[in-house]
């Protein structure tokens, strides 16, 4: 059996009761984190008028699929999109360090689309998401996801798209040459480019939501009889030969089935470029250990791996100057910045793009690649931080930033997050009950009812409710 083939018959045939508890626990962890995401994005993200106006304009705002934080109903094709690109758009949603990618956005949103087109039981979605994060974590990790870098390919929209149409797929009920040929079908649709960085564009948001769609309309084009291309992944002209110089396409298939990648996915405590993180966690600790006011320090330096370099740290001049959310996301002098002149990084501090504190902090910060930072890599996404405040000097390495599988956040500290999205959107009492609907979705009959939970607070009450 080839790649294709391997994955396809795992993905079909993967239920909750074969596996073992610990990935099911963390697959409803990592779906609880996204939709927390998704709650806050649909009324706080800056182009989020934009998605949903053209959403309504190109016809998908009429149907039965529903859109977290969203009191309308949509297509199940418009709503893949609207919670993909949500999912994506605050960059606080969960990463895959090796793959260099964030999975649950591409892949959690076609699941639940596919599931209420079909009336699907909960357990059935929840299996078609653990089948999608394997698929696009593995993909990448065979890429591998650092050359797929190097030629400007957004890999959690471009491998994002197979594991969104094994997903749906999998919801679906189709058997392995049908995951196979919903694979096959995608390859014709997945796109994404890092162009983004060049002046803080939305597309590392949209792309992402037509990743989701694209892989519900390729599982449901094989659903309908349609034929995809076989060997999708591993063929001549297959994904992995035309999108990087050197994969390994076996890589996709080591250990498949004994060792999850959903393990090895990461939940973000900060709304940035998760090459960040380590620098954020190490500003923060010194802050509080040292007693570090901004007016004491006169020089940062933020050392990280290439990857790193490429995302937040280069080109210098542009990442000292963030004029825009997503050049903050992805300025690591403004995130650290924002650290230690706050004593907090989260998504209210975007806020503070042109606060003064902060503003004469970003000109301090130098970053630079670090040699020991990429020995960790692609392990891990570490990084480490040098302060000079006077005549003192502090440094801290951190090699595994908070929210990683070996350093995960507790479900006291997973439900925080969500509580902190969600309860200014839903008001305290839905967001509990959000909570609790998504994390008991293995034992839901129909999946139908899950976004129903989700309708803001005014809307709410204006129904009665």
């Amino acid at each position: 059996m080839g790649v294709t083939s391997q994955l396809s018959d795992f993905c079909a045939n993967i239920k909750l009761s074969a596996l073992p508890p610990e990935v099911v626990t963390r697959a409803r962890f990592l779906l609880l984190d996204l939709v927390g995401n998704i709650v806050r994005a649909r009324h706080d993200a800056e182009s989020t008028h934009a998605f949903l106006s053209t959403v309504r304009a190109m016809g998908m705002a009429t149907g039965n699929a529903g859109v977290f934080g969203d009191a309308a109903r949509y297509s199940p094709a418009g709503a893949a999109f609207l919670n993909g690109a949500l999912a994506h758009s605050l960059d606080f949603d969960d990463t895959h360090a090796a793959g260099s990618l964030h999975p649950g956005a591409p892949v959690i949103p076609a699941a639940l689309a596919a599931g209420e087109m079909v009336g699907a039981s909960g357990a059935d979605v929840l299996a078609g998401i653990i089948a999608g994060y394997e698929v696009t974590c593995r993909v990448a990790l065979a890429l591998p996801a650092g050359e797929h870098y190097d030629r400007g390919f957004h890999p959690t929209a471009t491998c994002g798209a197979f594991g969104a149409a094994a997903a749906a797929a999998r919801v679906f009920g189709l058997d392995a040459d049908g995951v196979a040929g919903a694979m096959g079908t995608v390859l014709s649709q997945c796109a994404g480019s890092l162009q983004f960085l060049a002046n803080g564009a939305w597309t590392k948001r949209s792309q992402v939501g037509w990743a989701a769609t694209n892989g519900l309309m390729a599982a449901t084009l094989v659903r309908e009889g349609f034929k995809g291309a076989s060997e999708a992944l591993e063929g001549k002209h297959g994904f992995m030969r035309a999108y990087a110089p050197n994969p390994k396409p076996e890589r996709a298939v080591q250990d498949l089935g004994v060792v999850f990648e959903l393990m090895n996915t990461a939940v973000k405590p900060y709304p940035s470029c998760r090459y960040g993180h380590a620098g954020i966690d190490a500003a923060l600790a010194l802050r509080a250990a040292n007693d570090l006011k901004p007016s004491d320090i006169t020089a940062i330096r933020l050392g990280l791996p290439k990857s790193g370099m490429l995302l937040i740290g280069a080109p210098a001049e542009k990442k000292a100057n963030p004029m825009n959310v997503v050049d903050g996301q992805f300025s690591g002098p403004f995130v650290i910045s924002a650290a230690l002149a706050t004593g907090a990084m989260g998504w209210d501090s975007y806020k503070l793009l042109n606060d003064p504190t902060i503003r004469g902090l970003l000109p301090k910060v130098t970053c630079e690649f670090d040699q020991d930072m990429e020995d960790e890599f692609p392990t891990n996404m570490s990084g480490k931080l040098t302060i000079q405040a006077g005549n003192r000097t502090f440094q801290q390495a951190v090699v595994v930033p908070k929210g990683e599988p070996s350093n995960f956040l507790t479900e006291v500290e997973l439900k925080a997050k969500f509580f902190g999205l969600t309860n200014s959107v839903l008001g305290p009492d839905r967001a509990l009950a959000l909570s609790a609907a998504v994390l008991a979705i293995d034992t839901t009959a129909d999946v139908s009812g899950l976004t129903h939970h989700a309708t803001p607070l005014a809307a709410a009450r204006m129904a009665g409710e």
